[in-house]
């Protein structure tokens, strides 16, 4: 199998950039063998290689990132790690499938929790909970029926007016919203950076080390710029990067999402909205809302618009328009703060898949994989990582049988078909939400 596609953001990852000096892990230069092969060093890919690390310590694993550890897509996203599905439904199925999802994210976040208290990876890791909110009296009805959702599933939770939400987010923009206190913020290229770096010692990474060329024939065998690597087993945690590969038989695509991040507030803009403590919200329609954060260092995080990028890149003229966007809407929610600066805006790879539910397990003898993010990949990707690895080793884990409820990818058809698809639906839910922006 050849790689036709790698991703490109000519953009600068915020996340990464605040971090300052970061480790560097060097390109694999000449021939390598491992026991097991993972490509993709996202948290689905690190959750596999630790898994099978603590399980078999005298296997060695070699993980293969395309770019560096803390500029690829997991570093790249929001920096929500959530512990609730977007969507609950109403019948007793859509309930139990939704108590599955919970049981999987919840899983995938304690994993994490546990890790980085273990090694003490710092992360800004914040457990502030998350708005979900509404701008138009348009979706009252979906606010309630996610306060429904959330009865109905045992869930704690808060619903705050205009008046409400202007206190404790420094807006009156939003209409209403739905709080839930168990999300967890964080910076995501440090999360990631301190996953990488806690790795068992059985683990070797190789970062700026992109696979262009893949052999699944017997032996495993996968070829970058300047070396190759020979292994008994492989798991493919390439996400966005997926629809290439025959192996995985179209059933996923890349879109591409947009973030900046401002400026820190000097005291006199703080004062402009209020003693507020950072936050996180998200928008009653993922595909066409904005999501927000307000951070401890008193930036605003604004991440709004996806893009169908079958080629994986974004360019910079591309990320110029979409920084002037991010610079509107915020203007828009914070017309007091208008002298407010932002400093990176860049792009990530989400995988998407039509009826929601994961690539995941077996592609072929000794070939895995977990993919599928859907946009929610922090903790969903770490609990299938992890629950990959125990699935490959035989292991036994009664969330395996979660695993399987959560059913597979289903048909995607192929281009020009897809993009005739894809950017209809988009043209429709940006239209249906034109009123939250």
């Amino acid at each position: 199998m050849k790689i036709k596609n790698l991703p490109l953001d000519q953009n600068i990852n915020g996340w990464a950039a605040l971090r300052g000096d970061t480790p560097r892990h060097p390109a694999l230069r000449g021939k390598v063998t491992a026991d097991w092969l993972v490509i993709g060093a996202g948290f689905a890919g690190l959750a596999f290689a630790r898994r099978i690390a603590e399980l078999r310590p005298h296997e060695h694993v070699v993980v293969l990132e395309a770019l560096d550890v803390a500029d690829n897509a997991s570093a790249r996203n929001s920096g929500f790690v959530i512990d609730l599905p977007h969507t609950v439904g109403s019948t007793s199925a859509e309930l139990e499938h939704a108590n599955t999802y919970r049981r999987l994210l919840q899983y995938g976040l304690h994993h994490l929790k546990d890790t980085v208290d273990q090694y003490g990876i710092e992360c800004d890791w914040l457990n502030s909970g998350k708005y979900h909110c509404a701008v138009s009296e348009k979706f009252d009805g979906e606010i309630a029926h996610y306060q429904k959702e959330l009865t109905t599933l045992g869930e704690s939770f808060e619903y705050l007016d205009n008046a409400a939400l202007k206190r404790r987010l420094g807006t009156d923009f939003y209409r209403s919203a739905v709080y839930t206190p168990n999300c967890i913020l964080v910076n995501p290229a440090a999360l990631i950076g301190g996953l990488v770096a806690t790795l068992p010692q059985n683990v070797t990474v190789y970062a700026n080390s992109p696979a262009l060329k893949i052999e699944t024939q017997g032996t495993i065998r996968a070829e970058t710029p300047h070396g190759e690597v020979h292994a008994r087993k492989l798991m493919l945690a390439i996400n966005g990067a997926a629809r290439g590969l025959p192996l995985f038989k179209g059933n996923v695509f890349a879109m591409s999402t947009f973030a900046t991040l401002t400026e820190p507030l000097t005291t006199g803009q703080q004062r402009l909205i209020g003693d507020i403590s950072a936050w996180g919200s998200t928008p009653v329609n993922a595909l066409a809302g904005a999501t927000l954060r307000y951070t401890t260092d008193h930036r605003f995080l604004i991440r709004e618009h996806v893009n169908f990028a079958p080629g994986l890149v974004t360019d910079a003229v591309e990320t110029g328009r979409h920084a002037r966007r991010h610079q509107k809407l915020f203007a828009r929610i914070y017309p007091q703060l208008q002298d407010v600066n932002m400093a990176y805006t860049w792009s990530g790879l989400i995988s998407i898949t039509r009826n929601g539910a994961p690539v995941w397990g077996n592609l072929s003898e000794n070939v895995y994989s977990s993919a599928g993010c859907n946009g929610s990949g922090s903790s969903k990707q770490s609990a299938f990582g992890r629950l990959l690895a125990e699935h490959a080793l035989g292991e036994d884990n009664p969330l395996l049988a979660d695993m399987e409820a959560v059913g597979r990818a289903n048909y995607l058809p192929p281009r020009p078909f897809l993009d005739v698809g894809v950017k209809s639906f988009m043209a429709r839910e940006r239209w249906r939400s034109r009123s939250e922006m």
